[in-house]
């Protein structure tokens, strides 16, 4: 168990915007960085990152927190896991407390499966390193490859003995379960039989984002027919073929701070393109590409280029993959190397100068590509190149920016020697097809993913409206909104970010004259935001009628009754992750106008401190208002009969109401 010293010392050394910046692309924004979600599909950015408040906010989920956080839920990472990895990065000693057997029994499957998984990785490289068997093959034939020493390191590469179980039996006698074993695919279990999956094989480990084992590729070294070239580990919680890219995890950097993506189709492909310099390149692992894939280089850059060998049939299939790249708004590029040559092979047979050099001036535009490879096959005939202009228009309508897909129609009609009108009126065809197809797909969704329980989606819209304070046919939507917590949520919200704000106030104050006639004047004075809405809370003995903004409250005015001053820090690492969250939450909605970027468009937005006094002001009169109206509610489910002091009580919250509501400026 970690103990507190070291997690104090991992917080106050933790920058989230250096733990996030490694998995998102992050650009300034004022004194913040923003960035595209890295957990859904968008076009925009809405992913904030406060370096002063040490916060994020994923604006288009909802999800927000610190650097543990953001690695909990894009990793998938316990809380332990969170402070280890952070510890490591930033180059601090973890001093560990004795687990308890309950602690040890909580550990997640999908945490044991990380564990097998990465001692495998580390009994593989070493069996390959230290062992006869190892060293005479695994080594000898990544030597042969022309890979270093610093580069087998670098991607812990290893090998498998040729034994039925010699892994399986090492993996046991350190402790670890059959069970994880076999759900990584690492050992086949068969009745009482268990033998390694990869036996025989030289291993290449597949790496997360942030460098976790999600599984293995081996590749035989005998010349048996039967077995696969290339092994992967099978499916699983921790793996998914599909949504990982070979090499992602030493490539994040080189591929932000060079802002492109080289993408290639095998391991050796990657490790060689490392070995000659060029960083920047991932592996799709001979799979075809997939939109999660593309997704992950998304977050770093916004440029791609995919590389070909010279085989042709290779080529026709690989292609498709560019169609997918396109929708996702990015920048795509084609190198295609000599006829006989992949990545791999012309890597080692060149410099590394050569290699990037060759890399830059070969580069084309996919659709100039697409085109050359096309026409090769049309042989002049117009119906064959009829259907290339098609293919070639069917690509260009993926791409989202309607700006890009005029430019490339110009430039498809220039190459191919036709009419733009003729173009641009097959892209809008195809456009307004892909539209309602896309429409087709949204609605089955919907009415298969509808519970026949449960409302129509018309009914959540009219919700939502009511929410809004929207009208419909001249009448307001019944559903009623949960009043109370949004004042109280607001409350909170100008504790968290201005409690410690002294500004001036003013206040009504009843003269009365000689005779007795009554003049309003009023009264400025200064005192701190928090203990003006304390004071008001006070005066009318309000508790708050969420939980969870009552205890953010009682600990707010704690602080500031112990210190005079908030901590809001204490309160973003709370150990209750639900107040920490909605705490991350209401400080990063803050900066949210940002994403907007409001000045550039000549659009002046008043400061906060500006509208302070009436902010307080409004939500302490909206909250008594409301209270009141519940207070005479409950009178009137008694029935018609009231008691003559039940009477008068009623007219007296009613004028009160009434002048409230003045004050607020609402019509009652």
């Amino acid at each position: 168990m970690i103990s507190r010293s070291t997690i104090d010392r991992v917080f106050e050394s933790a920058r989230v915007e250096e733990v996030i910046g490694e998995f998102v692309q992050l650009k300034k924004a004022g004194s913040n960085f923003k960035g595209l979600s890295p957990f859904t599909d968008e076009k925009s950015p809405s992913f904030m990152v406060s370096p002063v408040k040490q916060i994020w906010k994923d604006f288009s989920t909802g999800k927000g927190g610190n650097a543990v956080s953001f690695l909990m839920e894009h990793e998938h990472y316990s809380y332990p896991e969170a402070l280890r990895w952070l510890a490591k990065k930033y180059n601090i000693e973890i001093e560990e407390t004795e687990q308890t057997t309950e602690e040890k029994a909580q550990m997640n499957e999908r945490e044991s499966m990380f564990l097998v998984s990465s001692f495998a990785k580390d009994y593989f490289h070493d069996v390959m390193l230290n062992s006869n068997k190892g060293k005479a093959i695994g080594l000898s034939y990544f030597k042969e490859r022309g890979f270093r020493e610093e580069t087998i390191k670098k991607f812990d590469l290893g090998y498998c003995i040729d034994e039925w179980d010699n892994f399986t039996k090492a993996a046991l006698a350190k402790g670890y379960d059959l069970k994880y074993l076999a759900a990584t695919g690492l050992t086949i279990v068969k009745e009482n039989k268990q033998f390694d999956r990869f036996k025989g094989r030289v291993m290449f480990p597949i790496h997360s984002m942030s460098g976790r084992i999600l599984g293995f590729g081996g590749r035989i070294l005998t010349a048996d027919k039967k077995a696969a070239k290339y092994l992967n580990s099978p499916e699983s919680d921790i793996y998914h073929k599909s949504k990982i890219l070979y090499g992602i995890y030493q490539a994040k950097k080189e591929i932000a701070k060079q802002d492109n993506c080289f993408l290639v189709e095998g391991y050796t492909d990657v490790i060689s393109f490392h070995q000659s310099g060029v960083e920047n390149v991932v592996a799709s692992s001979g799979t075809a590409l997939t939109s999660d894939q593309i997704r992950l280089v998304n977050r770093l850059t916004k440029n791609i280029t995919v590389l070909f060998d010279g085989d042709a049939a290779g080529i026709r299939a690989s292609i498709r993959g560019i169609d997918l790249i396109l929708e996702q708004g990015m920048n795509v590029k084609v190198v295609q190397f000599p006829d006989g040559e992949d990545p791999d092979s012309f890597a080692k047979a060149h410099s590394d100068a050569e290699l990037k050099e060759y890399l830059e001036n070969s580069a084309q535009d996919f659709i100039n590509f697409k085109v050359s490879l096309l026409l090769k096959d049309s042989n002049n005939d117009p119906i064959k190149k009829a259907g290339v202009i098609r293919d070639i228009v069917t690509s260009i309508s993926k791409i989202p920016d309607g700006i890009q897909r005029e430019v490339y129609v110009q430039e498809c009609a220039r190459i191919m020697d036709i009419s733009e009108r003729v173009l641009f009126s097959e892209l809008a065809q195809l456009l307004k097809k892909g539209l309602q197809e896309k429409n087709k797909v949204s609605k089955k969704q919907n009415a298969s993913q509808q519970d026949p329980n449960q409302p129509p989606p018309e009914y959540f819209m009219a919700q939502e409206q009511a929410q809004m304070g929207l009208v419909k046919g001249g009448q307001k939507a019944s559903q009623k909104v949960d009043q109370l917590s949004i004042l109280e949520k607001e409350i909170i919200r100008i504790l968290l970010l201005y409690g410690n704000e002294e500004i001036e106030f003013s206040e009504e104050v009843i003269n009365m004259d000689e005779d007795g006639k009554e003049t309003i004047s009023n009264r400025k004075y200064q005192n701190t935001v928090s203990s003006e809405i304390y004071l008001h809370l006070q005066e009318d003995e309000i508790e708050f009628t969420n939980s969870l903004f009552q205890e953010i409250y009682i600990e707010i005015i704690h602080q500031l009754n112990q210190s005079e001053k908030l901590d809001v820090d204490s309160l973003i690492n709370h150990k209750n992750s639900e107040i920490s969250s909605i705490v991350t939450s209401i400080l990063m909605d803050e900066e949210k106008h940002q994403l907007s970027n409001w000045e550039s468009k000549n659009i002046e937005v008043k400061s906060a401190i500006e509208v302070m006094p009436k902010a307080v002001s409004d939500v302490v009169f909206n909250l008594r208002r409301i209270l009141i109206d519940k207070i005479v509610s409950k009178f009137m489910e008694k029935g018609k009969e009231y008691t003559n002091d039940e009477k008068e009580q009623i007219m007296s919250y009613n004028s009160l109401r009434i002048k409230l509501s003045e004050k607020l400026k609402r019509v009652v």
